[in-house]
Order: C-alpha cells, then structure tokens, then sequence
C-alpha cells in the first residue's frame, strides 16, 4: 500500500514501512540519512502508544540479485519494522460492522488521557499553541491547497475557509493563551484518526503518531481530539463525534475543549483535503479520481465546519420573487453538500403539477390559495427537519413572504432544537425585471412567477424587519459565483463571533 509519503509492504506476521524521498516542505525525506532518521524517529515516538507494534529500524541492502534484509554490502534504503495487527479490527473497519459505542469511545478516551497526562509540557511544546504559531501550519496549507483550487476545492470554499481561520485567531487570541496557561498544549499523536486505532477485546492499539515534524504534534489535545472527531463526522456518525469530545471534556475536566473543537475540526478536515489532492497529482498515483473525491469531501466537511458549525442547521434563503435566490440555493447545496428543498417544487409536486410545467391560468387560484401555501411551507418545513436525521444541514428555498410563515418556520426549529439561520437575497429592480423576462426562454424554470407577476408579489412581500439583527442580507446583482462567496464570507464571519 502507499500513501503520499510511504510505501507499506505487508509480509505477514510483520509490516515494513519504507519513507518516500519526498520534500514536501513540511516534512523533509529527500536523502537516505534523513529516511533512517526519521525511521528511528517514528519507532521512538510511537512506542509511547503501542510498545508491542514497533519493533525497530532494519536496512535494506542492495545486492547484484536484488534487495535483502540479511545481505552485507551499500545500504540502499531503511524500514520501520512492525508486528502486523488482526485484521477487521481499526476503528473505520469496526465502524462499518456497527461495533463502535459508549464502551469503546471510552477506551479510547482513558487511553488517550493516560497518554497525554504522560507528556510533560515545556514551554518549547507550549509556545506552539499561540495563535501566530499555530498561524505557521495553517498559512502553510493555504499555499499548498492553492494549486488546487478549482479542482477539489473551489475558489469560494477555499477563501471562506481562510477567512473563518485567520478571524478565529484574531478574535480568540484570548481563548488560545488560556489553553496554554492550563497547560493544554502537548506532546499528542498529531494524525489521530480512525485508521490508526485498533481494538480488540483484549488490547488498544494507537499508532503511527506524526513524526516527520514535532510542531504537528506540539498541539493543543483539543486539536488532537479533533481529528478523531472529524473522522466520526465525515463516516456520518456526527453522534460519536460528539460523544468523543464530551467524554474527553468530562474526563479531562476541559470544558474549554468543546468551545474549540469546530476550529481544530476545520483545520483536520482542511489538512485530509490537502493530502487527498497531493496524492490524486501523484503520478505514480492508481486512480487518481478517487482520491478526488475523497480530497473534495473533506474540503466540503472544513466548509462546513467554517460556515456552520457541527450542529444541526436550518438554512433558509429567502426573498422577493427574481432576486435569483433558487440559483444561491442550489449552488449554495452543492458547495456544503445539503440537500435543498423548494417550496416552489413542493407546491406543483403537491398540486399534481409537473415541475417544469407552469400551472395553467385557471388553476392559479387554487394552487397559490392560503390554504395550499400553508400546507407548502408546512410540507417544506417537515421535509427539511426530517432531512436532518441523515445530514447535518439543510437549504431551505422559498419566498417566505409573511411575518406568519417566518414565525411558522422559527417555532418548528425551536421544537426540533435545532438551528436556524435566515439569509434574505436582494436584487436590485432592473435585474429582477431581466431575470422574469428570462424566464419565459428557460425551459428549465419550476417557479410560475413572471415579470407580470412583479407588482401583486411584491406588494405582498413583507421585508423581515422582525428578524434583524439575526439574519443575514446579500445582493445578487452580480455571477451566481460572486454572490455565493460573498455569502460563504459572511456565514463565515458570523460563526467565528
């Protein structure tokens, strides 16, 4: 096997892991020295964990047949010997068989405590958790996720991201130091995620810790915790994501660690899309399209956690009729991949209409009646709660034109306990006028609204005044594009506050 940065030989009883000689600026493996180097680094670090895996550094030899462990002669290269562990049984691997629970959550957490309460913290470990060190590593993969960008991240994901991480730093340098002061900072495993726990009845095993550069592993345990709770949310198990973290809030006696644990996700998530996107432009790379994907999902998952946070989230998008709200809604899905439901869809599907039909002049009164709007946003309303049992946030499209519904929507959130924010698109008249006209060439268009509609819809449009200051506005005069990074940035910078 291989990642970006090893080969992994597999020769049962044992494994052997030889360091690529790479030089990825973050880790340095570009000659033998530095290989064996680290070799020996990776076992020392790792026995903290998992005495029983690591078994030492062995070279490899060059000889005229070939290569050999056994042979004397010039040293081609240097592994890291290790005992091979059962199969089935890493975390990711029990998590598909639905074997993950409170026991082992709580395994895992002990051991982690027990570790971390090991580590002496210095201040040379400490002053990695101010925020213009930890400014190192996320500046850093900024510049090493920009070639990337418009391939597995797009430009408004990746300037988002950016944005929620250096206003994070600046708002809570407060927050930071604190954590350094309760001596939070440690020596940790630095690449805590589910592949690298193995369980089995009788023994926990946490291995291969960073090695390659200490200031990946001079970090806040929150930001080592996070990792792993990351992981849980990408697998879609959000549920043991945050048992994870309350576990190690209780058993730590940290309650500051849930209050970060968004940020440091963000960052994990982040760092997981870089590597994905390194290794898809590997050349040596087999299916690259698959790494991808997965760079592209962990970019969504760092939008996600940058713009909304971990719990579960309402997003409304609301406004006048021609504002080119549907348009952010769907670009807006795609971008945290949310599922978006339209009331616009809704009503025709519930009128018996096809969606891409407009609803004929004589049924217009029945169709667009009180009654039938009512039960539209009561069906949009219950479709996009019910949709948060499977993903952590939803769009919702309509107009929601009256004080009603919006108290309507804003009681239905209150008794799910769930989030809700409210984003209001405006246009200004003269885009509103050309996006109805065009409506009338777009085979493709599911609202009935038209340029004649202008003036009695807008009329009946009621501005949100009740919600402000708690709700956001955007214009859309501009691309889809432009409007929806400008949303991001302001989501963005209202979650960091």
């Amino acid at each position: 096997m291989q990642t970006h940065i090893s080969w992994v030989f597999i020769a049962s009883p044992f494994v052997f892991k030889v360091k690529k000689p790479v030089n990825l600026g973050f880790l340095d493996f570009s000659t033998l020295e530095k290989r064996r180097y680290f070799c020996q680094r990776e076992v020392d670090l790792n026995r903290r964990l998992c005495p029983e895996i690591y078994l030492g550094v062995v070279p490899i030899y060059k000889t005229a047949s070939g290569f050999s462990f056994d042979a004397d002669g010039q040293i081609a290269e240097y592994a890291v010997k290790m005992r091979e562990l059962p199969h089935g049984c890493v975390l990711n691997e029990l998590l598909g068989k639905d074997r993950v629970g409170e026991k082992e959550i709580a395994r895992v957490i002990l051991r982690l405590h027990r570790f971390y309460e090991s580590e002496t913290p210095s201040p040379e470990i400490e002053q990695w958790g101010a925020p213009e060190k930890l400014k190192i590593s996320t500046d850093e993969n900024f510049a090493q996720v920009e070639p990337f960008i418009g391939k597995t991240i797009s430009a408004a994901a990746f300037e988002a991201i950016r944005h929620y991480t250096n206003e994070f730093y600046v708002r809570n340098e407060d927050v930071f130091r604190e954590r350094i002061q309760q001596h939070r900072i440690r020596d940790c495993h630095g690449d805590l995620h589910l592949d690298h726990i193995h369980i089995t009845s009788e023994r926990l095993s946490i291995f291969d810790c960073i090695e390659f550069n200490d200031r990946f592993r001079f970090i806040d345990i929150a930001n080592d915790l996070a990792f792993l709770a990351m992981d849980f949310d990408f697998e879609g198990r959000s549920d043991l994501a945050n048992l994870a973290l309350q576990t190690a809030a209780r058993e730590f006696q940290d309650d500051g660690l849930l209050k970060i644990a968004d940020f440091y996700k963000c960052y994990r998530a982040f760092v997981r899309g870089k590597v994905e996107s390194i290794q898809a432009a590997e050349p040596e790379t087999e299916k690259p399209e698959q790494h991808e994907k997965l760079a592209a999902r962990y970019f969504r998952l760092a939008l996600r956690y940058a713009v909304a946070g971990s719990e579960p989230l309402v997003l409304v998008i609301m406004g006048r009729i021609g504002t080119g709200k549907t348009t952010v809604a769907r670009e807006l899905g795609h971008e945290l991949d949310w599922p978006v439901f339209s009331s616009d869809e809704i009503r025709k599907t519930l009128a018996g209409i096809p969606l891409k039909k407009r609803t004929p002049q004589k049924r217009r009164g029945e169709v667009y009646s009180p009654q039938m709007t009512q039960q539209t946003y009561r069906k949009l309303v219950e479709d996009g709660l019910d949709a948060l049992k499977k993903y952590c946030g939803v769009i919702l499209d309509a107009t929601f034109a009256t004080r009603a519904l919006r108290q309507f929507l804003r009681d239905e959130c209150r008794k799910a306990n769930v989030r809700l924010q409210i984003v209001e698109v405006n246009a200004g008249l003269a885009t509103i006028r050309s996006r109805l006209k065009a409506r009338d060439q777009s085979a493709a268009a599911i609202s009935d609204a038209r340029l004649e509609d202008l003036e009695k819809l807008s009329a009946t449009y009621k501005p949100p005044s009740e919600l402000a200051p708690n709700h956001i506005q955007i214009l859309a005069n501009n691309s889809v594009a432009e409007t929806v990074k400008a949303l991001l940035l302001q989501l963005a910078e209202k979650e960091v506050r």
